[in-house]
């Protein structure tokens, strides 16, 4: 993690707002997503794998999968680079977290978070861009075709860029491919929000009427925030810092958050110990894989190893209530 602190882009709980198109002021709106049931935080569940080296030798910051194609991608800051200029690294791998392709981003931003929407056979990726320099991350979503080996600017023909939320900044995505959804999270003066749409409306262009829309409920104050999911009518956010020395059960930060977007609560947080052996092991990472059969998984990243050597690692809860 760089030292623009994500410390600062936490909020508390607040409340209900909704935000439409680009200068469409902020109205009330009530929650209506279809129920579903949600991922148990405490457990049980398990790894996919550990010790993966990346495209890139940074900390791996994001994840996202392409379910339906197996493809699993992950967002980095480019090595050399400071991490005011926004410089990424992505990097697709096969679901044993073998290394397949690589693209890098210029000017994009932090990925704390990034979307995968599947096309038929192609993946189209969902990311923040048009960095600010002042703190890093981006002013603005973006979708674009994965193409291996590419690299591309803020302004590269085949990109589209929106900004969903006038009044917004420091925006990040997440697609629920399996729900055709699309989340924003944001930046307003009183704390984060975040903004649901349909998947199809979104990649359209129309963000003009939002599911849901709300404050990010109170997590850890002080602890960093390291990413993001939706699935059915629940938003999971990931939070942690790197885990120097000796495991120590009660030092650990690593802490998963559920909540039920239909009722403005938090649901379950569960505080996370697996993979105890690992070196560094920073929480870094959030995404939901469904399977071929329609079996889902939370996953979350650990990033392990020594700066210039940075690895991933993967694990998930898989049990629904």
């Amino acid at each position: 993690m760089d030292n623009l602190s994500r410390r600062s882009l936490l909020a508390g709980t607040g409340a209900i707002l909704a935000a439409g198109a680009a200068g469409t002021p902020a109205v009330a709106r009530s929650f209506g997503l279809p129920a579903t049931r949600r991922f148990a935080l405490a457990g049980p569940g398990g790894e996919l794998f550990r010790g993966k080296p990346l495209a890139d030798v940074t900390v791996m910051q994001s994840i996202a999968f392409d379910s339906p194609n197996r493809r699993l991608f992950t967002g980095q800051l480019r090595s050399g680079r400071p991490g005011s200029t926004g410089d990424l690294t992505l990097t697709r791998l096969s679901l044993a977290g073998d290394v397949l392709g690589h693209m890098y981003l210029t000017g994009f931003g932090h990925a704390v978070s990034i979307g995968a929407e599947t096309v038929g056979r192609t993946t189209y990726l969902w990311t923040e861009t048009d960095v600010d320099t002042a703190n890093g991350r981006g002013r603005q979503i973006a979708r674009f075709r994965w193409r291996d080996g590419a690299t591309l600017t803020k302004d590269s023909p085949g990109l589209r860029k929106w900004k969903p939320v006038a009044a917004g900044s420091v925006f990040t995505p997440s697609v629920d491919q399996q729900h055709g959804r699309l989340g924003v999270r944001y930046s307003m003066p009183d704390g984060m929000h975040l903004n649901v749409y349909s998947l199809s409306a979104a990649r359209a262009g129309d963000f003009s009427a939002p599911l849901v829309s709300f404050k990010q409920p109170t997590v850890t104050a002080g602890i960093d925030f390291q990413g993001w999911a939706l699935h059915g009518s629940y938003a999971y956010f990931w939070e942690g810092e790197a885990h120097a020395g000796v495991f120590d059960p009660a030092l650990v930060t690593s802490k998963l958050w559920c909540f039920d977007m239909n009722n403005g609560q938090v649901v379950e947080s569960a505080r996370v110990l697996d993979g105890p052996d690992l070196t560094h092991r920073e929480a870094e990472g959030l995404a939901v894989h469904v399977g071929p059969r329609g079996q889902a998984q939370l996953c979350f990243g650990f990033a392990s190893g020594v700066t210039g050597d940075r690895r991933a690692n993967l694990f998930y809860r898989n049990t629904l209530v």
